[in-house]
């Protein structure tokens, strides 16, 4: 198959991630006899210093162009810091996901087995966890009229959505659950919102459709509780913009790192893949960013195009290096020489070799030889 893939890499450490699953992209490429062709532009932060925009039109025509979208991270503390700023990172990844269409957030959250004792949640209670988060993602108070008074003394932020909104991310949470625990829970605040009791009214009637799924619902401030004291419970959760993007946050503590957290962006035409974390700049350069979840974004963009056994070895490659402990300080406290570049490595190296036992430990973590 040959995929053409726009890479935009950010700020950040959004570079330095990008790279290793670029380079687990086309060890997967070589393996498989797939022509992979990829094109990075700009975006964010960096994308204002460049080209005083945040999204410029050369990047938004270079992510039309493209099957997909490689996506790694954007912001900087001179924005941050700066409420003041009228031209921010931020509204360059706002308005890719509008340009493109890219209204379903799709945030898988797994309990890997080899890394239950670094979450600071118990490991009887995430032992076994498996959720995949549905976020709208083009609507919703983000996206809503904003107004500030002329005094700057109020403000207003307008929570609007419409029932296609509704619709469309709510059937592919439903086919998602089809094929899953046959469980979707229902996400918002409608014993107080307007716009929650429209998202009821609506995913009840949609769930008609599909009698083998269960449907629960939760207000927003239960289920926050809920992903701490019990995440089993859950299989697929669905819920609207902002409440998804603080859900899917704290559920990133259930896998004991937000650097293991991948998503997909998808739209009728268009889908984009990035890890949910930020542009880290503390850690910019030092090489302690961990790209897992960038490597398996990389994955879910394999998944969207039916590439599902190329997906699953990169899967393998990301569970054997957390396994040996070959991944960065946030989820390794047992080795300090291993770099965001040299689990790249490790993983490109057994994408090429899988089936290879002979794992020397020493070699590993002096960065030599991966795979002996």
């Amino acid at each position: 198959m040959k995929l053409n893939i726009a890479v935009l890499p950010g700020d950040g450490i959004g570079p330095e991630v990008t790279n290793q699953a670029v380079k687990a992209l086309k060890a997967i490429a070589a393996e498989f006899n797939h022509h992979f062709v990829f094109t990075t532009a700009d975006v964010g932060a960096i994308a204002i210093d460049n080209h005083k925009d945040p999204l410029p039109d050369a990047t938004l025509d270079i992510c039309k162009a493209n099957d997909a979208i490689l996506f790694g991270a954007i912001g900087h503390p001179k924005y941050d810091n700066d409420p003041s700023a009228k031209v921010r990172p931020e509204q360059g990844l706002l308005k890719l996901r509008k340009e493109l269409g890219l209204f379903a957030n799709i945030r898988p959250v797994k309990a890997y087995q080899t890394l239950l004792d670094k979450s600071p949640l118990k490991k009887h209670i995430i032992e076994g966890t498996d959720i995949s988060i549905y976020r709208e993602l083009t609507g919703g108070i983000y996206f809503g009229e904003k107004h500030l008074s002329e005094d700057g003394n109020s403000a207003s932020d307008l929570c609007a959505y419409s029932k296609e909104e509704i619709e469309r991310i709510a059937h592919l949470a439903f086919k998602a659950a089809e094929n899953r625990n046959h469980k979707v829970t229902l996400v918002d605040k409608a014993n107080v919102l307007e716009s929650s009791r429209l998202w009821r009214r609506v995913v009840t009637e949609i769930s008609e459709q599909y009698s083998e799924v269960e449907l629960d619902f939760l207000f927003v401030d239960n289920a926050a509780m809920q992903m701490i004291l019990n995440p089993k419970q859950f299989d697929v959760i669905l819920t609207e913009n902002m409440f998804g993007d603080i859900i899917s946050d704290e559920a990133s503590v259930i896998g004991g790192s937000i650097g293991l957290l991948a998503s997909a962006s998808v739209g009728e035409k268009y889908a984009m893949f990035e890890p949910i974390h930020g542009s880290y700049p503390q850690a910019t350069g030092k090489g302690i960013a961990n790209p897992i979840a960038s490597i398996l974004s990389a994955a879910m963009l394999l998944e969207h195009f039916e590439l599902f056994s190329e997906a699953e070895l990169l899967r393998l490659a990301v569970e054997k290096s957390l396994k040996l402990d070959i991944s960065t300080p946030d989820v390794n406290t047992k080795y300090d020489n291993v770099t965001t570049t040299r689990v790249g490595e490790f993983i490109e190296d057994f994408i090429y070799n899988p089936k290879d036992k002979n794992i020397n430990f020493t070699n590993i973590h002096l960065g030599q030889s991966t795979i002996i």
